[in-house]
């Protein structure tokens, strides 16, 4: 980065200052993830010079012969990848990906469904004020008292309301999706079932959750979670979804441009290429299947130590613990673990009695922490620091007699955050240690 050092000074050292803010700290919010450097280098490249709106063959502008195939390439090695007949390399991000299905096939005001944000949803699959659920009706199914999608729920809630999209999809849910009885469900009601894979990408590619390709018309993912790739979005069209409507690529073609975008980034689309090359690697089902042993691993400790666990536990990436038996906000929570340099985010449980900004729980993953070679041993550590951390925390509460009003308060938190510093200084240690250990790889 020498050219940058030199033009840039002052980005320069932000650059640098957050580089070794990751290199020393766990990250384990489970959207997140660390990519090659080899994607950084296909993202840095002078691929970002060219403009090339449209697709390949069919630009609006010249010079394209080479990101004609860069294009290309990302979208054969996509549909070999996950066995799909069409993919679209082109969004921006997730976002994006989802409102250009909608776009496709709902026409304003027509009903889509989603599972509701607070039980583990995505924005984008109808929350309130979202573009989702201000274009379109949304209508939201749910979890049961366990913490699990409510199917029967699902299907009475479908047959009424006869959505025009059915979306499954989570963002907060530690389970396996039924993805048949989605389809069942979609068929019954005449639905278009899209499954959005944003954060179980690359475990479905690594073969450790189960695929989506048979059941769905659509899919939907990003590309920087489990994928392992770089900031961006694929929408890929089954041989399902094709037989259902045989000019559904078409369809969503033309909902990304001219309907939602302009230009491709046709650098992130040759990261994007890359990341799936090496996707289709042995070591990656391998680094895959180390992500769901992690996760199971923090799972039996952390429920050891007398964490509540939502659904009691996890089959994929993530673990949503539901923090009220601890007496202490997500917010507390998470600032406390920043502080020995575990990076987690607060988030609402199923049911949650306090507000969305304040919520009881915190989402944690294992992507990140397997990608730098952390196995089983290394979580169970973990585990016990987020114990020890979490416990400090609710008792300095407590002798502060701070309560769960006040608690709500930056002031208020901050002083029981100020109060554990001491204490809380050993466990970084610790966790710095690991880092040590375990440094950023470099390649995959």
């Amino acid at each position: 980065m020498k050219y940058l050092a030199k033009t840039d000074p002052k980005i320069y050292k932000l650059i640098q200052a957050e580089r070794k803010r990751q290199e020393q700290t766990l990250m384990m919010i489970p959207s997140e993830n660390i990519v090659s450097l080899a994607v950084q280098e296909a993202v840095g490249s002078c691929l970002g010079n060219k403009y090339a709106e449209g697709y390949p063959k069919k630009r609006y502008y010249q010079g394209q012969e080479v990101v004609d195939q860069v294009e290309l390439l990302a979208q054969e090695r996509a549909k070999k990848l996950f066995k799909v007949e069409y993919v679209n390399v082109q969004p921006y991000s997730g976002s994006p990906a989802n409102l250009a299905v909608y776009f496709a096939l709902v026409k304003p005001k027509e009903k889509i469904m989603g599972l509701s944000l607070s039980a583990g949803g995505h924005l984008t699959h109808g929350a309130n004020l979202n573009a989702s659920s201000v274009f379109f009706t949304s209508v939201s199914y749910g979890v049961t008292k366990t913490g699990y999608i409510d199917y029967d729920q699902l299907e009475d809630l479908a047959l009424k309301e006869r959505p025009k999209v059915i979306v499954a999809g989570t963002t907060a849910y530690p389970r396996l999706l039924d993805w048949k009885r989605f389809a069942e469900i979609a068929e019954k009601s005449g639905s278009y079932l899209m499954a959005d894979i944003s954060h179980i990408a690359g475990l479905i590619v690594g073969g450790v959750y189960p695929s989506p390709v048979e059941y769905a018309d659509i899919i939907t993912s990003t590309t920087h979670k489990t994928l392992r790739g770089p900031r961006g979005a694929i929408i890929m069209v089954t041989k399902k979804g094709l037989l259902k409507d045989p000019q559904l690529d078409k369809k969503i073609d033309k909902a990304i441009i001219p309907g939602l975008q302009g230009g491709p980034h046709l650098n992130a689309i040759a990261g994007i290429a890359t990341a799936l090359k090496e996707a289709s690697k042995k070591s990656f089902a391998q680094y895959a299947k180390q992500i769901i042993v992690n996760a199971k691993q923090l799972e039996v400790k952390l429920k050891e130590f007398g964490f509540n666990l939502v659904t009691g536990g996890t089959d994929s990436h993530l673990l949503l613990v539901d923090l009220r038996n601890f007496n202490l906000l997500g917010n507390t929570a998470a600032e406390l673990l920043e502080k020995v340099n575990i990076v987690v985010n607060r988030n609402a449980v199923p049911f949650d009695p306090n507000p969305p900004f304040y919520p009881s729980g915190i989402r944690l993953g294992t992507p990140g922490i397997t990608s730098r070679g952390m196995k089983k041993p290394e979580m169970s550590v973990i585990a016990e620091i987020i114990f020890n951390v979490i416990v400090l925390g609710s008792k300095l509460k407590n002798e502060l007699k701070i309560n769960d009003a006040q608690e709500r308060i930056t002031g208020q938190r901050s002083k029981i955050i100020k109060q554990a510093e001491a204490s809380l200084r050993k466990y970084r240690q610790k966790v710095l240690d690991l880092c040590r250990k375990f440094p950023i790889p470099k390649s995959y």
